[in-house]
């Protein structure tokens, strides 16, 4: 187990300390990035004059050599080694011989993982970016197609007011394409290459780190050779957005769960996305529901975990914050699976449209219509309120909706009501009435749907 750092040491590395300290088991993932960031370097370290023409080349023929191989599963990546960097600079002198050893010239493996996580994060936030659109493209579909699927809004899970199915999606159209605001916004804030900031210090090689920034996408180097080391909030950022993420689809995941409830049969799952149980045929669970709802805690422990990680170390490195990958992969990799398992999902749903329609008109939603009804006939509100209160009793006492009443049993309530009653408070008077920006309308959930084709495609 000899290291690239041992030259200090007079003895080997107990092995347990060796295993406990060592970050290869993990970090293999990013072999591609920690391996483009290298061509990048040595690319500068030419240009600069510090390696030779020919020595860039042969360091490049290499480490592209080794990412093949490593691709098409010739090199294995093992555990003899500490870490990725290792296995990559080791494999690179294996190959090519000293020209292999003038790699990390100018550099640290403070500023190289720094580096590496930033690419492999950033890469992983275009995907989650994805995940996210595919979504928002199946939630868009949905409202254009529910646009007369009446259903009840809910406050307190008791029936309140009707709406539409396309507005109730459109309200996690909303939600998710906040997600998205957010990944941008990480995205850019992190967008700063940290390569060249060495252990702590920088170092006193004349390098160029705007031309490395340059050829690896960033907008430009950091400016503080400490805190490019020592910076892992963009991960507690990313954590952050992404237990947001998993708090909406887990809201989402409850409803779904709720409303292929026996009870509500709202839903059909289907077969692909659920299971049957073991000893009972008739059931059918709403597993990927439940598991997205349950792996939500997972990624909250993740920001927590890091959080706590983070919050007691001095700067500018220290070894503590080798604990950051393994939380931000694991919440990186439950969030992408559930973001695709989801949207699958839902693609593939069927909604009860007749069933949604029942349970509006039985949940008395239409009741403050009824009040607006009597209203807008001269009766004051608080009076209106109680006499629609007195409807619904009656209405609960002969298992009957508001629209089952018959007129003479309206005007024994109150003679204000008249045939018109009918119209004003069916699903369709109801919801159409209600045409401000935002309310679920046909007309303003058509403005809204246009505004939402604008955004998809802009992106």
């Amino acid at each position: 187990m000899a290291q690239l750092w041992g030259g200090r040491f007079t003895k080997e590395t107990d092995k347990l300390v060796y295993d406990f300290n060592a970050s290869i088991s993990f970090d293999k993932r990013f072999y591609e990035q920690d391996i483009r960031g290298s061509i990048a370097h040595v690319t500068m370290l030419a240009k600069q004059g510090i390696l030779t023409g020919e020595e860039k080349e042969q360091i490049i023929k290499g480490l592209e050599s080794i990412r093949t191989d490593v691709e098409n599963g010739t090199l294995k990546i093992t555990e003899e080694y500490e870490d990725i960097h290792s296995f990559v600079e080791a494999s690179l002198i294996d190959r090519i011989g000293e020209a292999g050893k003038k790699l990390h010239t100018g550099r640290s493996r403070n500023d190289q993982v720094a580096l590496d996580m930033k690419l492999y994060t950033r890469d992983e936030i275009l995907e989650l970016d994805g995940l996210l659109k595919e979504m928002l493209e199946v939630l868009l579909k949905l409202m254009k197609d529910n646009l007369e699927t009446y259903m009840p809004g809910f406050t307190h899970l008791q029936k309140a007011q009707p709406i539409t199915l396309a507005h109730h999606m459109g309200a996690y159209f909303e939600m998710f394409k906040r997600d998205r605001s957010r990944m941008k916004d990480i995205y850019k804030r992190m967008n700063l290459c940290p390569l060249g900031s060495g252990a702590l210090a920088g170092t006193t090689y004349p390098l160029d780190r705007e031309y490395t920034a340059e050829l690896l996408g960033f907008d430009g180097p950091t400016l503080n050779s400490i805190d490019s080391v020592s910076d892992r909030d963009y991960l507690i950022e990313l954590l952050s957005a992404m237990s947001t993420v998993m708090m909406h689809l887990s809201r989402f995941s409850e409803e779904v769960i709720i409303w292929n409830s026996n009870e509500y049969r709202f839903v059909e799952i289907d077969d692909a996305y659920s299971t049957g149980s073991s000893i009972m045929p008739q059931k059918k669970n709403p597993d990927i529901a439940e598991l997205v709802r349950g792996k939500t805690g997972r990624v909250y422990g993740a920001l927590t975990a890091l959080l706590t990680t983070m919050k007691g170390i001095p700067l500018a490195y220290n070894k503590d914050m080798q604990e950051d990958k393994e939380f931000v992969f694991d919440a990186i990799d439950t969030t992408k699976g559930c973001l695709a398992l989801f949207t699958g999902m839902l693609k593939t749903m069927k909604f009860n449209q007749v069933r949604m329609e029942e349970s509006a008109k039985h949940g008395f939603t239409n009741a403050t219509d009824a009040a607006d009804y009597l209203v807008n006939h001269g009766v004051p509100f608080r009076d209106a309120h109680g006499i629609v209160g007195q409807l619904v009793l009656y209405c609960i006492d002969k298992g009957i909706a508001l629209d089952d009443m018959s007129l003479e049993e309206f005007k024994a309530v109150s003679p204000v009501f008249e045939e018109d009653i009918y119209d004003a408070i069916s699903m369709k008077t109801c919801v159409e009435m209600r045409n401000t920006i935002g309310a679920p309308g046909r007309a303003a959930m058509e403005q809204v749907i246009q505004e939402e084709e604008k955004y998809l495609a802009a992106e």
